[in-house]
C-alpha cells in the first residue's frame, strides 16, 4: 500500500508551504534519533515524506500519480537512510555513490542549525588539488615518455618545512582549544541547544602554535613559489588518461597536508594511425593489378616498416590482421594489434596499351 506522505506529517493536503514545514519541524523535533527518546524509523518516514510534499515539483508528482511516485523513487534517487544522515549532519563521505539531496524547502537550514553548519568534524586542513595538462605525440602515448613539468603554486615553507615555527624554537600548546585540535560550541535552535564540533581556527586543528613565528612565512607555514616535477608517463596511455601524485598539489599551511596534483595527458591525433582501445588502424593503397594477381607492400608500424602480403583477388576494403603490433596495456605485457585497410587506387588516365588489356579482361567471362 501507498504511503500517505500527508498523513504521516500530520497535514491536510490542501496546506501550504510553511504549514508543511512548520508541522515537519515539529515531529522532526519530537522524533529525531540523535535526542533522547527519539525514534530511527519514524524520523526516516518523515525525511522520505518531506523530501516529497517540500519539494514544489515532486509534490505535484505525488498528487499526480500517487503510489506510482513512489515507485520511482521519491526519496533522494536511490541515495541510503545512512547517506542521507551523514550529509545531514555534514560529515565527510556524506554524498556516496554519486546521491544527491534535496535539501529545499527548509530542510538544509534544519540541518544547518541542528549540526552546526556543515562544517567536518575535526579533520586535518588539507590543501587543493591541481590539475596541469600535458602534452604528447601519437608515439610518445604509446611507448611511454618522461616528461618535466613546472608551475607555480603553493608550498610548504622551505625554512619551517611548514610548520610555522622559527627553526630553533619549539611550539606550545594551543590555548584556545587546548590543545585538542577541535573547538566545541553550543547553539540555540529550534530543536533545542545543540553541540557542533570544529576545527580550531588558532593551531588549524594542530593543537599547537608556534612559541616564534617564522621570518620567512611569518608563522604561516606556506609560501608561493616554482615547482618542478619529472613525470613517467606509462606505455599505453590514452587520449584523456590521468596520472596522481599524491601530496603534489597546494599546500594549505599551517596544521594541514597538501593537496593532489593531477596530470591530464593530451595526446595528439597522428596522420598515419588511428587508435581505438589498444587496436590501431591504418590504410595502404595498392593498384587494380596488385589486388587482383597479389603482391608484397611495404606498410608503416609503430615498430617500424614491415612486409605485407596481398593474396590474390584482394577486394578494396579489405581488412589484415598484424598481432602484436598495437599498443601496449598500461602495466601489461600484452600489445594490440594493427589493422590495415587495403584501398584499391583506380586510375583516373589510360594508356592505349593499358586499355586495350582492360578491355580484353571486360570481355572474358
Amino acid at each position: 500500500m501507498a504511503k500517505d506522505y500527508y498523513k504521516i506529517i500530520g497535514v491536510e493536503k490542501t496546506a501550504n508551504a510553511e504549514e508543511i514545514k512548520k508541522a515537519f519541524r515539529k515531529l522532526a523535533h519530537q522524533h529525531h534519533p540523535d535526542k533522547k527518546g527519539g525514534d530511527e524509523a519514524k524520523f526516516k518516514e518523515l525525511n522520505e515524506a518531506f523530501q516529497v510534499l517540500g519539494n514544489e515539483e515532486k509534490r505535484k508528482q505525488y498528487d499526480q500519480f500517487g503510489a506510482d511516485f513512489e515507485q520511482q523513487g521519491g526519496f533522494g534517487g536511490g541515495a541510503g537512510w545512512e547517506d542521507f544522515m551523514r550529509a545531514a549532519r555534514g560529515q565527510q563521505g556524506g554524498f556516496q555513490n554519486g546521491a544527491q539531496f534535496d535539501f529545499g524547502g527548509g530542510f538544509g537550514d534544519l540541518f544547518g542549525d541542528f549540526f552546526g553548519g556543515g562544517n567536518s568534524r575535526g579533520g586535518q586542513k588539507r590543501g587543493q588539488d591541481i590539475q596541469v595538462d600535458v602534452e604528447l605525440n601519437f608515439r610518445e602515448a604509446v611507448f611511454g615518455i618522461e616528461k618535466e613539468i613546472h608551475l607555480t603554486k603553493r608550498n610548504a615553507c622551505a625554512v619551517c618545512n611548514g610548520s610555522g615555527a622559527e627553526p630553533g624554537s619549539g611550539h606550545k600548546k594551543c590555548a584556545v582549544c587546548g590543545g585538542q585540535g577541535q573547538v566545541r560550541r553550543v547553539q540555540q535552535t529550534i530543536l533545542g541547544a545543540m553541540q557542533s564540533v570544529a576545527t580550531c581556527d588558532n593551531c588549524h586543528g594542530a593543537g599547537n602554535v608556534a612559541e616564534k613565528k617564522c621570518k620567512h612565512c611569518n608563522g604561516g607555514g606556506v609560501e608561493r613559489n616554482d615547482s618542478k616535477y619529472t613525470i613517467k608517463i606509462p606505455a599505453g596511455i590514452d587520449d584523456g588518461g590521468t596520472i596522481r601524485l599524491s601530496g603534489k598539489g597546494e599546500h594549505p599551511g599551517v596544521g594541514g597536508v597538501a593537496g593532489d596534483l593531477y596530470v591530464r595527458v593530451r595526446v595528439r591525433a597522428d596522420k598515419a594511425f588511428h587508435r581505438e582501445g589498444q587496436n590501431i588502424f591504418t590504410e595502404t593503397h595498392i593498384s587494380f593489378p596488385q589486388a587482383a594477381l597479389g603482391d608484397s607492400v611495404v606498410i608503416q608500424t609503430l615498430d617500424g616498416e614491415k612486409k605485407l602480403a596481398i593474396p590474390e583477388g584482394t577486394q578494396s576494403q579489405q581488412q589484415f590482421r598484424l598481432r602484436d603490433l598495437g599498443v601496449p596495456e598500461i602495466n601489461g605485457s600484452r600489445r594490440g594489434d594493427q589493422f590495415v585497410t587495403v584501398i584499391i587506387d583506380v586510375p583516373k588516365k589510360l594508356s592505349r596499351s593499358a586499355k586495350k588489356l582492360i578491355e580484353e579482361l571486360k570481355n572474358e567471362k
